[in-house]
């Protein structure tokens, strides 16, 4: 197998399910960090800080760096930094979005005809999507976190950040730019800040339709682990396969 420098793995699904560690990789995560390789974590989740994330790992027995977590918020953050620099910036979200847009050096306001960003918000509100709407016909570029419609926890499917953010669109007639997996913005700010090629990357997941499709999309290998959403006999319905398929990660180590 093939060895790469920057090994960004997925979280929910892939490092972990809910409260429980996936032993095989948390022991794939301390083989790589014992060969002096730190792994990168990558997830949709736009409510949680870094270091929410990192004290979530340390709990599961991981010592992650938290320059190496790449949640969707960190990257829109990043994205509207890179891009628009100077543009005051209205939001929908929760903290993990608000303190990655200060982290990032923007300004953040109640109302913005410049650029617009939906995370997230467990505390929605027609106010809240009335004045999104409002920006977003004012001029304000439309950029979404993710487009998961639902994510689950313990009483089922709840509504996902692209729920609301189809809300948005359906009401404005314009589509949003998404920033989270299956798009592949996270795996390039990875790439820009560390200087990595693609050829020197592997995006780590469980659920085709998100992890492995932002691989794909970016161009660089993926990983298919049988450890949550996707199943193997369905990765092998798919047109486009993973690089390599695993039942879990003790497989590659």
């Amino acid at each position: 197998m093939k060895t790469y420098k920057a090994y960004c793995l997925d979280l929910d699904g892939t490092v972990y399910r809910g409260t429980e560690p996936i032993l095989e990789t948390v022991h794939f995560i301390d083989q790589l960090q014992k060969s002096d390789i730190e792994p990168f974590y990558v997830t949709n989740n736009a409510s949680q800080t870094p270091d929410q994330v990192m004290e979530k790992l340390i709990g599961f027995g991981i010592n992650p760096k938290r320059s190496h977590i790449m949640t969707s918020a960190m990257a829109a953050a990043k994205y509207i930094a890179l891009h628009y620099p100077h543009a005051a910036v209205s939001m929908i979200g929760e903290r993990g979005l608000h303190d990655a847009l200060l982290e990032n050096g923007l300004e953040v306001v109640s109302s913005s005809n410049e650029v617009f960003v939906m995370g997230i918000d467990r505390g929605i509100s027609y106010e809240k999507l009335a004045q999104a709407c409002l920006d977003v016909r004012s001029g304000a570029v439309f950029i979404s976190t993710n487009s998961d419609r639902a994510f689950p926890n313990e009483r089922g499917l709840m509504p996902g950040n692209g729920a609301f953010t189809a809300l948005v669109q359906t009401s404005t007639g314009i589509d949003p730019i998404y920033i989270g997996k299956p798009q592949g913005h996270m795996l390039n700010m990875i790439q820009l800040e560390h200087n990595f090629s693609k050829e020197e990357m592997v995006m780590i997941g469980d659920n085709y339709d998100t992890d492995i499709l932002a691989g794909i999309e970016f161009g660089i290998d993926t990983v298919h682990v049988n450890t949550g959403v996707t199943t193997t006999a369905e990765i092998h319905l798919k047109k486009i396969p993973p690089t390599m398929m695993l039942e879990n990660l003790l497989e590659w180590v």
